[in-house]
């Protein structure tokens, strides 16, 4: 692109919207079938009757590969036990991959509110990264080759410059509305990374923001697409694409990239909420066969709203008082369908097969077997 030095502060970064054609034959077309994939998903979520199972859960996913493009890594398993925990004891890897799905919750709250706005990104960036800061007013920030320590790229520099490019790509994802809002997604996405307003946090808050504009374009109900799993498994061509549209002008292949991940993740989520309803109505059957004193919907409901749970869990969703509480939960861990794990002086019941269909690639589970009786 002209005008563009990996070395120099790329002040020069055009405005939006991008001086080319944007919606090429190519990119309308995927545009149908990340549009269809997006439809179904809305409407498998609604086979969820309590839509927090999904709100609580898939995020979780959702930050933990988002964190870990960024080299922030930890497992499902720690962050399903300190989510429970609120946090408590865990590492900073986990603690700070949970306050990326703070982020999104409160990023998802605000828009009954307001519009997404810089104003909102600044929030979500404090929010993942646990400390007060704003737009960058600093100098010297380089991006370089993670392989190689060379400088691939230096973003704009300068409050005023910052703060204008941040309003023409507000301008740009509320008022451009005679392109695809899937289009000026991922237009949009690009822009903010290139004008890289933090002095961290930038790729994370991005992603968030990606997932917040498709609930506020009504593409999406509630904050459940897992599109940093594509990202992660396609990491390489995500940065190379990215840079491409700084380098070489070449907006066709990153916005087809963009499209291809919310078309996959899209289906992909919505095989895993068709896979988790069917779960928690054989859950439902089980135990309320197995176990009809303890059997409620409320009861069962906690099992997947919580994959690990505490008895004050139990207490707050007004389901028992706690004698009553610690008798449900033993009851579940005796028929298997709840373990126990004993956390410092908190003990914990967890979900395997939930945790296992969540985290795994397949979306099939096992059945509770009649010699379990």
């Amino acid at each position: 692109m002209s005008g563009f030095s990996p070395t120099q502060p790329f002040n020069g970064l055009p405005a939006l919207p991008p001086n080319t054609e944007i919606e090429t034959r190519a990119i309308l077309k995927k545009c149908i079938e990340a549009r269809s994939a997006l439809a179904e998903l809305k409407q498998a979520g609604e086979l969820i009757p309590n839509q927090t199972v999904m709100i609580n859960t898939i995020p979780l996913r959702e930050a933990m590969d988002s964190s870990a493009i960024e080299n922030i890594v930890t497992t499902d398993e720690k962050l399903f036990r300190y989510a429970a925990l609120d946090g408590g004891g865990a590492d900073p890897d986990t603690k700070e991959t949970l306050r990326y799905r703070t982020a999104l919750f409160e990023g998802y709250k605000s828009l009954g509110q307001r519009p997404l706005t810089t104003a909102t990104a600044v929030k979500i960036c404090q929010t993942i990264r646990g400390v007060d800061i704003g737009i960058r007013n600093t100098q010297g920030i380089a991006l370089k080759n993670a392989e190689t320590e060379r400088i691939i790229c230096t973003p704009p520099e300068g409050g005023l410059i910052l703060q204008e490019k941040l309003s023409n790509w507000e301008f740009f994802m509320h008022e451009q509305t005679e392109a695809d809002p899937l289009v000026r997604m991922a237009v949009g996405h690009y822009q903010f990374e290139a004008i890289h307003p933090f002095t961290d946090g930038n790729g994370r808050t991005g992603r968030v923001l990606n997932i917040l504009y498709l609930i506020s374009e009504k593409l999406l109900k509630i904050p459940v697409l897992y599109l940093s799993r594509y990202i992660i498994e396609n990491k390489d061509a995500y940065y190379r694409l990215l840079m491409e549209v700084t380098t070489k002008h070449q907006w066709e292949p990153w916005i087809l990239y963009m499209l291809d991940a919310v078309e996959s993740t899209a289906k992909w989520t919505t095989e895993k909420i068709r896979a988790i309803r069917n779960l928690m109505d054989h859950t439902r059957d089980y135990v309320s066969t197995t176990r009809p004193s303890v059997y409620s919907q409320e009861m069962i409901d906690l099992t997947f709203l919580q994959p690990y749970a505490r008895i004050g869990h139990v207490i707050d969703e007004g389901i028992a008082k706690r004698a009553t509480a610690s008798k449900y939960l033993k009851e579940l861990n005796a028929i298997n369908v709840l373990d126990e794990i004993q956390i410092g002086r908190d003990k914990l019941f967890f979900h395997p097969k939930f945790l296992t269909l969540l985290m795994g690639k397949e979306n099939h589970f096992s059945h509770y077997k009649p010699q379990q009786l």
